[in-house]
């Protein structure tokens, strides 16, 4: 006792005291407060160590300071912004399941908003542990049990102290790389940030990127969108008249194909005997349905940002960013021209997002409030239990099973977007659900992925089995897209022989020709589908869909043109400034015939120049596209009859609640499914074989069973 005291009496005492005393604390706020999702040791190892670092080196400020006095007044300082810092983000976790911004913490008004009078009720009797290693600390010194020690600390004690907290931040940051690679590049989560590199990291490194962000918009004006505007007017298409508005107040579904490529239509893979498996038979019924414009030719988009450059592209017309991800980087701030409030401008579309992960996943809790979406149902609105998830979310026959009581209540029309997750890399699922052979190329990623996208079309045809019964079917337009690879350009050398090619001669042209992904436009009744050859990618979306329901999109900032309309640009732009055209396929310097794949090792000047000039309209295409996102051009232009977005008018909390209150308010007048079926739920109609939603059987019907065997 008497040395620990005589420790405690030394400011490098004191100051090691403090430091473990706030690493417990924030410890505890982990695991008491915050959901991380942490998995597997090396993720619980990372999570002890990651608040060490950043504690070092903020509270080593104090060693600095020549006076006694002034170092330890300067240690209680930092420890009480840091403990602020840490319970702030605690209260705000409890209301919105995230992490406080830069953004929302220089909003205070919003944040004080968007938490009201509730703000006492989120806070519990235990949150006294926050405060109270703050208070023994003081009450060290006051009562004199610890004294400040008047001796002068020397300067490279302190400094070793700082490259100590550089050297172990320097150690946490290489695990959680080997961990999760490009964690701070791609930002897929706030979550992800916290759980591998702490709370005070993610707080500096979200201001950084809010300051370069708030630069670059500081320096943009009005005038920045001349250009935007001169190239758009030379680049739109005018709508194909007999498509246009051929879906006209449909109520639209889309389908979000997780990680799926066009190889996998028609597909048939071969067991170990010979025989042959259809992967997705249900999807397949649909591309060749002559009810459903497919495109075979159809591309994904997407950079770093994966799924959520996907939904930026679709949403928007934009193309995600060079670098990380917009919904992360600006979909919190920005000024969008997205689908859903242009739908709800011209149409009265209620819209909503179905997603069984957590909503700060890519920044989706704040950036659907600034499309417009009505209503996001996260994983907080599902049954997340042990079993039923994977590491993306609910699994996709219970995500659509339970959607549909919030499905049935929206008013129509609408505008609905359901996110899949169980084909997602690297495609583990469990064998209660595995009604599929695995192939066997020794990838074991490769040989799951077949597995998943059976389980994922078996859960589509659920869905459609399901929306025929309740009614909704026949008045639905239904867009099925796949969002971006699922099998990476180093491992196709292995799919090839799948594919009926020869590993050895695989080339870029090959990896380019398999970043094709599936797009189908199914709306019942129709006749006029079918295969349609034309060249297209994610940007080419929106505008087809808002001429389909007859909306004109000619004063909208789009990038891309309508695939049905005669002008459509079928230049399809890779976000690295590669393209595919008809003709020829560019990869870096190297020219490929499309049409046979073979190289063009010694181009004609005619090609040369032809290939020169979509070179520059790609670029040019790229680069006002990431104007407009970087420096946030939408707010400098508001097309006719378009009112811009109020993030704050949404609140994704207790959202059944607010379904409940329109359609009380609106009466007979309510044109959701459940009003329609005179306030009878549609939810016993869904079937399906999910084993998570099977009882299991009981002891008599068990050994009954036994007896008939």
């Amino acid at each position: 006792m008497n040395k620990t005291k005589s420790l405690l009496n030394t400011r490098l005492g004191f100051f090691t005291l403090s430091v473990i005393f706030f690493w417990a604390k924030t410890y505890y706020g982990y695991q008491a407060d915050f959901s991380l999702g942490v998995t597997g040791p090396l993720q619980q190892f990372i999570l002890i160590i990651n608040p060490i670092a950043t504690t070092l080196f903020i509270f080593s400020i104090a060693l600095y300071f020549k006076k006694p006095r002034s170092a330890y007044i300067a240690l209680f300082v930092l420890y009480f912004l840091s403990s602020a810092l840490i319970y702030a983000n605690v209260i705000y976790y409890r209301e919105f399941t995230d992490f406080l911004t830069v953004n929302t913490m220089l909003g205070v008004k919003s944040v004080s908003g968007g938490l009201n009078s509730s703000a006492f009720a989120l806070v519990n009797f235990s949150d006294a542990f926050y405060w109270l290693d703050f208070i023994i600390l003081i009450a060290l010194l006051v009562s004199k049990k610890v004294k400040i020690d008047p001796r002068p600390f020397k300067k490279r004690y302190a400094f070793a102290t700082t490259a100590l907290a550089i050297a172990i931040f320097s150690a946490n940051l290489s695990l959680a790389e080997s961990n999760r690679p490009q964690l701070l590049t791609r930002t897929f989560d706030r979550n992800y940030i916290v759980k591998y590199l702490g709370l005070n990291v993610f707080t500096v490194y979200d201001g950084i990127k809010t300051a370069q962000a708030n630069q670059v918009k500081a320096n943009a004006d009005v005038s920045d969108m001349d250009d935007v505007l001169e190239y758009l007017n030379e680049h739109r298409a005018e709508p194909n008249p007999e498509t246009f508005g051929s879906a006209k107040g449909r109520n639209v579904v889309y389908i979000h194909l997780e990680s799926f490529q066009q190889f996998l239509i028609d597909y048939k893979l071969k067991d170990e005997n010979g025989v042959e498996h259809e992967v997705t038979p249900f999807l397949n019924s649909l591309y060749h349905d002559q009810s459903t414009s497919s495109y075979p030719n159809f591309f994904h988009q997407v950079g770093q940002g994966k799924t959520s450059d996907a939904e930026t592209i679709l949403e928007n017309s934009l193309f995600g960013l060079p670098q990380g991800s917009a919904f992360t980087q600006a979909g919190s701030s920005n000024t969008f021209q997205a689908a859903p409030k242009i739908l709800h401008d011209n149409g009265n579309y209620t819209s909503a997002v179905f997603h069984g992960n957590v909503g700060s996943f890519w920044n989706r809790d704040d950036t659907y409030k600034s499309l417009g979406y009505n209503y996001f149902f996260d994983a907080s609105y599902y049954d997340t239990s042990e079993g039923n998830t994977l590491e993306y979310g609910l699994k996709d026959k219970l995500l659509f099973q339970e959607s549909a009581q919030y499905l049935e209540q929206l008013q129509q029309p609408f505008y609905t977007k359901f996110l899949t997750v169980t084909n997602h890399f690297p495609y583990p699922l469990d064998d209660a659900n595995v009604s599929f052979p695995r192939a066997s190329t020794g990838d074991s990623t490769i040989d799951g992925y077949f597995a998943t996208a059976h389980y994922l079309d078996q859960s589509i045809k659920e869905m459609f089995d399901y929306l025929k019964a309740a009614g909704l079917y026949d008045n639905t337009v239904f867009v099925l897209y796949g969002d971006h690879y699922g099998i990476s350009n180093s491992r196709n050398p292995s799919l090839a022989p799948l594919l009926g090619k020869d590993a050895n001669e695989w080339n870029d042209y090959d990896n380019a020709m398999l970043q094709r992904v599936p797009l189908m436009f199914h709306i019942p009744g129709q006749t006029n589908g079918g295969i349609k050859e034309e060249f297209g990618g994610q940007i080419d979306v929106l505008p087809t869909l808002l001429n389909l329901l007859g909306v004109d999109a000619k004063s909208y900032i789009q990038f891309g043109t309508d695939l049905t309309s005669s002008g459509h640009d079928q230049t399809v732009t890779f976000r690295n400034g590669n393209f595919v055209t008809p003709n020829y396929t560019v990869i870096g310097s190297k020219i490929y015939e499309t049409k046979t794949g073979i190289l063009i090792e010694e181009p004609t000047q005619e090609v040369l120049d032809e290939v020169e000039k979509i070179r520059l309209g790609v670029e040019k295409q790229l680069n006002l596209s990431d104007s407009i996102i970087n420096s946030d051009l939408l707010r400098f232009y508001t097309p006719d009859g378009f009112k811009p977005v109020s993030p704050e008018d949404y609140n994704y909390k207790k959202q059944k609640e607010q379904i409940d209150a329109i359609t009380k308010k609106l009466g007979k007048e309510s044109t959701s499914l459940y009003s329609k079926n005179n306030n009878t739920s549609t939810v016993d109609l869904y079937k399906t074989d999910a084993p998570e939603l099977v009882p299991p059987a009981t002891d008599s019907a068990a050994e009954e069973d036994s007896s008939t065997k």
